[in-house]
């Protein structure tokens, strides 16, 4: 697998995917005959001049190397934006207004540390880049104000610093791949056990500065949970965190970090806590006849302290198509809603909590369906971002976007959403499906993750804004927050400023000017 992404599509270049016929039918028949919207030839791509004077470039080579400062058209592109739809249709259609003007490699924090604080000093707008994976424009920067635009490519920092056996932490570097952290750990007998969709090319500085949540939340917690300490560049010098796993020493400034999206600092270390490998892992699924009674009984288990490794739920419209399962997307599903239950650990824990969780679920009207579907869900679920690209050479519009809130808000909040989408998508004259499914779940509350596809319009970015627009509108006044692991990015700012109020607002921008007097930190990005 390449550990650089396609220029304008998601993750592996060899790994293009074609739509199969029972897909192609179905569409033709949702959406009508064919419409194929290639991407432009890379070759079109017109990319800005580079606006970095010679003595900032010789600055940038001195502290890193000449052959670490890049400012060549192919690295650049491959630095512009992120992977949400919006900024793969951009690049799709030539436009790459977006790229930084070089692209830096630097190979430990020192390095890291001695870039920031020159970007500082020279005006110079930092964008710290680790897969590339952002969906929500975190990854494109302001220029206002400012000289220039570089990436801070974090891939040189790849190492395992350290590990602890006996506490059960390791220190990855922040440049370190998903699969690269399971290697890493793997050879120590541990595993990190976070799984988001990006895990193949997203990393661990950017899991951390995202507030990242993987596909097995529920039995290994949330990203920053797991994070115990943290070492940060900023333009005022190292920022270290985390002396003890638990602090009663004021409020816990790890919590600043986390979730700052590089606009307060370059996570370059992340201390970790992490877990026995599994001899173990089992995928099964059940079918409930409604999306409301599987949340009942998602609920029950989580409530009741009983977490499967892996714990998931499609709606009637997602199951319908088996978009869990990406590789039979349009064959019959049975119908009712799709749970998909995963168990981790030794042959006897995993067989406790199969048994376990299968008398709560069979209790409360679930079916089970056997370990088939279940394994064939583990296999593909790193391949929708795949499926998103050949339906935009279909000219489908594809596209997702999450929220949480409360169990006794969710039915409401899950209504409100996806009326505010089919209601925004048909008044441009499409025909949209909006699907959903429960994605991570608490003892207090469960997030909503929603994929839409439809027809584009002549200008399909500004279709999904749209959408997206009211969604948020609708997510933000059902009571739900405005993204729950996707990040603020630049997109979701505006929903973000409402959810914190004034207060909060004043506070951010407070730490921001404290810790960014030049404000070079990713700008643009999280801070209303």
């Amino acid at each position: 697998m390449s550990d650089r992404m396609h220029w304008s599509r998601w993750g592996d270049p060899a790994r293009t995917t074609t739509l199969p016929a029972n897909a192609l039918a179905m569409l033709e028949l949702a959406f009508g005959p064919p419409a194929p919207r290639p991407a432009v030839d890379q070759q079109a791509v017109q990319l800005p001049a580079v606006g970095l004077p010679d003595d900032v470039l010789d600055a940038l080579r001195d502290a890193i190397g000449v052959e670490h400062v890049d400012t060549g058209v192919e690295p650049r592109l491959l630095h512009t934006g992120g992977k949400s739809t919006p900024d793969l249709l951009a690049l799709r259609g030539g436009d790459a207004a977006a790229a930084p003007d070089a692209v830096l490699r630097p190979a430990d924090h020192d390095e890291v540390q001695a870039l920031v604080s020159l970007c500082s000093e020279r005006r110079i707008a930092v964008v710290p880049y680790g897969g590339g994976t952002s969906v929500v424009g975190g990854l494109t920067a302001s220029r206002d104000g400012l000289v220039a635009v570089v990436a801070i490519d974090l891939g040189r920092l790849d190492r395992l610093v350290d590990v602890d056996e006996v506490s059960s932490t390791a220190v990855l570097q922040a440049g370190v791949s998903g699969p690269r952290a399971e290697e890493l750990l793997g050879e120590h007998g541990m595993t990190l056990g976070h799984f988001p969709q990006s895990f193949e090319f997203a990393t661990v500085g950017g899991f951390a500065a995202t507030r990242s949540s993987g596909q097995s939340s529920s039995g290994y917690g949330r990203f920053d949970t797991m994070v115990v300490g943290l070492k940060v560049a900023t333009p005022l010098g190292t920022w270290e965190l985390g002396v003890a796993p638990a602090s009663a020493a004021g409020p816990d400034l790890r919590q600043l970090v986390l979730g700052s999206e590089g606009t307060l600092g370059i996570v370059t270390e992340v201390r970790l806590a992490v877990r026995t490998k599994p001899v173990t892992a089992v995928y099964e699924t059940w079918r409930f006849p409604t999306f409301v009674g599987g949340a009942t009984a998602m609920r029950t288990l989580t409530q009741d302290g009983i977490n499967p490794t892996v714990l998931r739920l499609s709606d009637e419209t997602e199951t319908s198509l088996n978009l869990a399962k990406p590789e039979s997307i349009g064959a019959d599903s049975g119908g009712g809603a799709l749970m998909v239950c995963g168990y981790e650990g030794t042959d006897d824990r995993v067989e406790r909590m199969r048994r376990e969780v299968g008398e709560v679920l069979q209790g409360l009207g679930g079916t089970p369906l056997g370990a088939e579907d279940g394994e064939e869900w583990a296999e593909g679920r790193f391949n929708a971002p795949y499926l998103r690209d050949a339906l935009l050479d279909q000219g489908v519009l594809v596209e997702t976007l999450e929220t949480a809130t409360f169990w006794s808000n969710l039915d409401h909040l899950y209504a409100q959403v996806k009326a505010a989408l089919e209601g925004a998508l048909s008044a441009q004259g499409t025909n949209p499906i909006v699907l959903c499914h429960i994605s991570h779940v608490y003892r207090t509350g469960a997030s909503l993750y929603f994929t839409v596809a439809c027809r584009e319009t002549d200008d399909p970015r500004a279709q999904w804004y749209t959408a997206k627009q009211a969604a948020s509108d609708a997510i933000v006044a059902a009571g739900g927050t405005i993204t729950h692991h996707h990040a603020v990015g630049r997109d979701h700012k505006p929903w973000y400023a409402e959810e914190i109020g004034p207060i909060g607002t004043d506070v951010l921008r407070a730490v921001k000017r404290s810790v960014d007097p030049a404000g070079v930190l990713n700008p643009g990005v999280l801070i209303p």
